[in-house]
């Protein structure tokens, strides 16, 4: 690669009797550049100090060395160069300039270096050696650096840093700013170090007037208590603020948040997303999804809507929490989680339906709650309620809570406050349903996670078909008790116990009347029950999700040793050629070692080389700058 570098611009200084040592930089050089169709200005010296014509060395060669009063001072379309020592090649238009050189164009642009080369015709130039280039924005150093006042272009590819106060500092193997736009453009190992963050990417471009930044590629913004990582964003290094849009993911203490399109302001430790969203609790080992999300980490809430979906992992079986909202509040170990307008609840052995569910991670307490507001004012109407179902037991009540073990992820218990009602479809018939009824209920689980008991408290009721060993109808049992224990063998009632006030008997079933057989508030709601995960969003509308417009695709940089730049070298190349050399035979004759030496600034076998030919320069030139 150094070998095509040195090639190329070898190509350059052709034109201009190149240089001995490759030292520095030129930057500025900008905005009032002129076309090869218009007249061009010459090189103008307004200061030469010492002053020595070096005919014999090169025709037009003027040797200027500084005095004690001041630096050598030239001048260029506007253009004001110092320096200590200069060699000007008055023929070719062409300078180079040694020690402490000075650019400065207007009041935008001040550059400083060790060496410069820079040609009038062309208004290409090449700086190297601790260049440091100010505009009223940032400060850009590097090595070696190449201008085109033409395109209004600087080029770097040998590594490069930009500071930008309230930005921070970039680095970047290569790196290209354009004057008019006030942009950079960084490629390859791009770093832009913060004290409050830190940003790693592929490519960036970077405003110097607005700090704005625009992340392409595999990409990181890491903070004291964030990591956010994207494959196209964008980010507000004043403000601290950004989006990603392709593959965004933000990993906070405890929490990773992704989705399609994400908006963050780190001052806040704020977040929001829209489309296919996900939040992972690492530590609680719970998954939140939905497709708008917003999540405050100082607050260690997370808010998620349009199908948000709530699961809770566990080692055998996980548990679904879908609703209308959701939210996840509190910190690790007192982690809550509450859904909110028609929620629903899946588990294998488990499910339910409420206006909303609360859930404390701490103590394993899950309430399932109506709303009275939801509630029907006809007397004659069925409230509308929290149901539960357990195997074949459907459990309704105006609150349902249910209580588990954190730490061994199984049920432990669950309480019916006020108007309790138990329901399991008769084994056999089709129309007879066991029923219970009371003021309050609890139920024991077994360690299969199924009711293995119901106490039912104050004014219990109950109808059963009773089946002898057979399974043939023995007859119908209803009765009245102050209250009521019943245990089930794997779902099915194996016995029950009546306690004080007991009015019951049993009836054949020719005797027992069709319409007597259901409970006042009866109301069987099987066909409400979720029997997979896909059921929790049966009752949904059809979601249609926004179309995120986002950034637009990352742009490679255009070749700066591109094909025009290649016609102007050429085309300057042919009118030097065409002027008549009057002193060539005299210098030849005169002094051959030193026209010798001048072969090293203007290598002749490399002019004449068929590498210089365009068509052979184009792969070159892109692997350059690549």
């Amino acid at each position: 690669m150094e070998d095509i570098n040195h090639y190329f611009w070898t190509k350059f200084k052709m034109l201009h009797q190149p240089n001995q040592n490759l030292l520095s930089v030129l930057f500025c050089l900008l905005f009032f550049g002129l076309s090869f169709a218009q007249e061009q200005k010459r090189i103008e010296i307004k200061y030469s100090g010492f002053l020595e014509f070096k005919e014999e060395d090169a025709p037009g060669l003027k040797v200027m060395t500084r005095d004690d009063s001041q630096q050598i001072h030239v001048l260029h379309e506007g253009v004001n160069m110092y320096c200590d020592q200069a060699l000007l090649y008055s023929n070719e238009d062409f300078i180079e300039a040694y020690g402490n050189v000075r650019m400065i164009q207007g009041d935008t642009i001040n550059m400083t270096a060790k060496y410069l080369e820079y040609s009038g015709k062309t208004k290409l130039a090449f700086a190297s050696g601790d260049v440091v280039l100010t505009e009223p924005n940032s400060t850009l150093t590097t090595d070696t650096l190449y201008f085109d006042r033409v395109k209004q272009q600087s080029y770097y590819k040998t590594g490069g840093q930009v500071v930008r106060d309230s930005s921070g500092t970039i680095t970047s193997k290569i790196g290209r700013y354009y004057m008019d736009t006030k942009k950079y453009q960084f490629v390859t190992d791009v770093v832009l170090t913060h004290p409050d963050y830190k940003i790693n990417t592929k490519h960036l471009d970077f405003y110097s007037e607005s700090g704005y930044a625009y992340l392409y590629g595999p990409s990181t913004i890491v903070t004291e208590d964030s990591k956010t990582y994207c494959e196209k964003g964008f980010y507000d290094t004043e403000n601290k603020t950004g989006y990603g849009v392709k593959k965004t993911k933000i990993e906070y203490d405890n929490r990773v948040f992704e989705g399609d399109s994400m908006y963050f302001d780190n001052t806040r430790s704020f977040a929001s997303a829209t489309n296919h969203i996900t939040v992972t609790d690492t530590i609680n080992k719970s998954i939140i999804k939905g497709h708008y999300a917003e999540v405050y980490k100082d607050k260690d809430s997370v808010f998620i809507t349009k199908r948000a979906l709530a699961i809770s992992v566990q080692q055998k079986d996980s548990i679904y929490i879908h609703a209308d909202t959701l939210m996840v509040t509190g910190k690790p170990d007192k982690r809550i989680t509450r859904a909110f307008r028609n929620t629903k609840m899946y588990k294998s052995d488990m499910s339910g339906k409420a206006d909303s569910i609360h859930i404390n991670h701490q103590t394993g307490l899950t309430q399932l709650i109506n709303l009275s507001r939801l509630s029907t004012s006809d007397a004659f109407a069925v409230k509308r309620r929290p149901i539960l179902w357990n195997l074949e037991n459907q459990i309704t009540g105006d609150t349902i809570h249910i209580k588990s073990n954190p730490k061994t992820e199984k049920l432990d218990s669950l309480i019916v406050f006020y108007d309790a009602f138990l329901i399991s479809k008769d084994t056999i018939s089709e129309d007879n349903y066991n029923q219970i009824s009371g003021k309050s209920l609890i139920g024991l689980f077994d360690d299969k996670n199924n009711l293995r008991q119901v106490d039912v408290i104050k004014n219990a009721e109950s109808i059963f078909f009773v089946r002898n060993d057979k399974q043939e109808l023995f007859g119908i049992d209803k009765a009245k008790s102050g209250s009521l224990s019943i245990f089930f063998t794997e779902g099915e009632i194996e016995k029950f116990n009546r306690y004080n006030q007991i009015d019951a008997k049993t009836y054949p079933e020719s005797e027992f009347p069709k319409n007597a057989r259901k409970l006042r508030g009866f109301d069987w709601r099987d066909d409400e029950r979720p029997k997979s995960v896909e059921d929790l969003f049966s009752d949904d509308p059809p979601l249609n999700l926004p179309i995120i417009k986002g950034l637009e695709d990352y742009v490679p940089q255009e070749e700066f040793f591109d094909e025009a730049m290649i016609d102007r070298i050429e085309k300057a190349e042919k009118s030097e050629k065409s002027k008549p050399n009057k002193n060539k035979k005299k210098t030849q004759n005169k002094n051959k070692k030193k026209r010798s030496k001048v072969s090293r600034h203007v290598p002749q076998k490399l002019m004449d080389s068929s590498k210089l030919k365009k068509e052979n320069l184009k792969p070159v030139i892109k692997d350059n700058s690549n």
